[in-house]
Order: C-alpha cells, then sequence, then structure tokens
C-alpha cells in the first residue's frame, strides 16, 4: 500500500512533526509493505523524520498575473463562480502525486478549525475522481467550526479517524457514517534523551510552554503567566524549563519564552531550553519532568504519555476531548477565556500540586489504552484495501 500524507506545512511545528513521525511507524507496523510519503509545504524541514520512503514538495504555486492559468482562472470564477481551476494550478505539486497512491491521508490534526479550506476541499475532490483512498488521519474539529461547505468536504471522505470523543460525537450527530474513534499518534512516539542543561533538578523540574497562538487570542494572559511563574518561584523549591515546542517565524514559542527566561533567570531555577530540538529530543526531556504546563497540544500529548502530571492552557475542542477521554473529564484544561485570570491559573496549579499522585496513578492507567486507540487507526486504514 502506497499511502501520501498531505496537508502538512512544516516539521517546525513540533506537532505537526509528531503526528507525521509516528504516524509512519504506527502505519510500517501495522500495514505489511506499507510505503510512506510525505507531501510537505517546507520539505527541507521534515528530513529529521527518517523512516520515510520519500518527501514532495508539497509548497503552493502562485498564479502570475496575466499568464494564461491567470486569465482562464479569472473567467472561470467570474462567469461560472467556479474555483477549482484556480486551485488545481495552486495545489499542483499535491495533486500530481496522486495518480501514483492507494490512500491520500489529510493529516495536521486541527486544519479544520481554521475556517473554510477550499485547498483540501479541491485535492479531497480531486483524489476522489482518481479513485483513490481519501482518509481525514487523527482530526478534531469543534461544533463551532462545522459549516455546509465542511460538512459536504467530509461526506466526501472513505474514512475519518477522530483523535477524541468530543470530535467524534460531533461529526456522527452530522450523520456522518465514515467516523471512527481512535487516539492521537503521538501518544506512541518513541522519545531521546539528551544531556540535562544546568540547573535542572531531576525529579524536581516544572516545563511550562506557552505560545504566541494563545496570546494574540488573549492578550492579558501573558501577564497571568507571569504572576503563575512568579507563584511557582515563591512556594515550590522547583527549577521551571520553559520549553517552546513550535519554532515558525510569526508564531515561535521560543521568543515569549525567552522573555521570560530574561526576567527570571537571576533566581538560577529557570531554564531555556534550545529553539533547534526534533520532537522526540523534547519529549525525552518533557519526560523527565515532574509536571508540565503546555499551550502546544503535543508537548501536552508527551507529557501525558510519560505519566507527568499537566496542564493545558487555553485551547479548543482537542484539547478537551484529549483530557475527557484520560480522566474522564476536562482535568486541568483552562479554557482561552480563562486563562487571563491568574488567581484561577494560580488555583489550577496549586490543584495539580495537591493531586501529583493521583493524576500521576490515573495516567499510568489510561495511556496504555490510549496508545492502543492510536494504533486502531492503522487498523481501520487497512480495512479500507
Amino acid at each position: 500500500m502506497k499511502i501520501m500524507m498531505f496537508a502538512h506545512e512544516s516539521s517546525l511545528n513540533r506537532g505537526c512533526e509528531a503526528i507525521v513521525r509516528s504516524s509512519t511507524a504506527i502505519l510500517k507496523e501495522k500495514i505489511g509493505g506499507a510505503k510512506v510519503y510525505l507531501a510537505s509545504s517546507q520539505p527541507e524541514t521534515d528530513t529529521v523524520i527518517s523512516k520515510l520512503d520519500g518527501i514532495y514538495d508539497g509548497s503552493t504555486r502562485s498564479i502570475k498575473r496575466y499568464s494564461y492559468d491567470w486569465l482562464l482562472s479569472s473567467l472561470k470564477i467570474k462567469l461560472f463562480q467556479d474555483e477549482s481551476y484556480a486551485l488545481g494550478v495552486i495545489h499542483h505539486n499535491i495533486i500530481e502525486k496522486i495518480k501514483d497512491m492507494d490512500v491520500c491521508l489529510s493529516i495536521g490534526g486541527d486544519n479544520y478549525c481554521y475556517g473554510e479550506q477550499p485547498g483540501w476541499y479541491e485535492i479531497d475532490k480531486r483524489v476522489k475522481a482518481q479513485g483513490k483512498k481519501l482518509v481525514l488521519w487523527g482530526c478534531s474539529i469543534g461544533e463551532e467550526d462545522m459549516t455546509p461547505r465542511k460538512l459536504e468536504d467530509l461526506q466526501l471522505f472513505d474514512l475519518i479517524l477522530s483523535r477524541e470523543s468530543l470530535t467524534y460525537n460531533m461529526l456522527v450527530s452530522k450523520g456522518l457514517k465514515n467516523v471512527k474513534l481512535c487516539a492521537d499518534p503521538a501518544f506512541t512516539m518513541e522519545k531521546e534523551e539528551l544531556a540535562l542543561p544546568k540547573g535542572w533538578q531531576e525529579g524536581n523540574t516544572l516545563g511550562l510552554n506557552f505560545s504566541p497562538l494563545v496570546w494574540k487570542r488573549n492578550k492579558q494572559s501573558q501577564a497571568a503567566v507571569d504572576e503563575l511563574i512568579q507563584h511557582i518561584l515563591k512556594t515550590t523549591d522547583m527549577t521551571i524549563a520553559l520549553t517552546p515546542h513550535v519554532i515558525i517565524q510569526g508564531n515561535n514559542d521560543y521568543e515569549v519564552l525567552s522573555s521570560y527566561y530574561e526576567t527570571y533567570k537571576h533566581t538560577g531555577r529557570v531554564v531555556l531550553l534550545p529553539d533547534n530540538l526534533t520532537a522526540i529530543q523534547y519529549k525525552g526531556y518533557i519526560a523527565r519532568m515532574r509536571f508540565f504546563i503546555g499551550a502546544r497540544t503535543h508537548a501536552t500529548i508527551a507529557a501525558y504519555s510519560n505519566y507527568v502530571p499537566t496542564m493545558v492552557l487555553g485551547y479548543s475542542v482537542k484539547s478537551k476531548g484529549i483530557a475527557r477521554d484520560i480522566f474522564g473529564e476536562e482535568k486541568l484544561v483552562l479554557g482561552i477565556e480563562e486563562i487571563s485570570d491568574s488567581h484561577r491559573l494560580i488555583g489550577k496549579f496549586d490543584e495539580m500540586v495537591r493531586e501529583e499522585i493521583e493524576l500521576k496513578n490515573r495516567l499510568k492507567q489510561a495511556i496504555p489504552e490510549i496508545k492502543k486507540m492510536s494504533y486502531k487507526a492503522a487498523n481501520y486504514l487497512s480495512e479500507l484495501a
């Protein structure tokens, strides 16, 4: 079986890297003879993933003004409101590879959470027009994200694999018959343990991840997190390891975390992890933390999967659904509107510390079952063949 993953931007988002890396390993382990390829908008960032059988340039093409493609696209849009020709040109690099594949996996996890995706919709149509299998792999979608056009696209898929139960239940409620419940593949990802940095306390280091994405959505959250850091430094003897997980220009965790580091480095209890590690290397550090507080979903998955008690900052259906599937409730998940309240942040942190043993025990119970759900995705896929 030849499988192409598409809808992947870059492994500079270490969560995206984690999805590709772990999915490739699962597919090769569970489907005999599987060949796995990746179409990437920045293929040079994905060479760290050695198990892939090929990496294609999946970047978009521009349409040059007054070119033949521009004139024909303009005519079709103006006369028929038909953007398919233009989208076909823009996404040519992916579309041209479809003919060589058996299955096309739309990955990215939450791509369908950010408004309409006409480019992906067009690729999906082209996959089905060529008689290939189309799978939405490990997705999260909120009720608020659904539109008639999106639902029409989702009906094209041979298989939709939801990575948590909130999305699964919502999609089933919309009448979709092609939905199965699994778990995020990154729960199964391996880790690489590098040397611990100076100042790290073994068994007594807390990880903190914060992102510009969250800060932009709630401007007061940066100050509230600053107050949380002060609280941790005052009331505990833990070291804080500031942990970036996305290092894309304009959406770079390292820049936000660096400002906290500069403010508190004089305490000798704040460490800033480098901005050039791979997903498995970040997981290697997170696995050795006592607690983790994170805004990036796959940084929190790295913590959960190593039984590290975790508090989640201001995210969407995916974080709520993942926590519910682990704990039976949305445990220690703060919504985007809550994280500007420093009292709420501090209260949840104190709760996490108080319940440390119970949280670790629950994770040790739940994570083996969650990992089995991750592997189920490949079983469902193999049944398509």
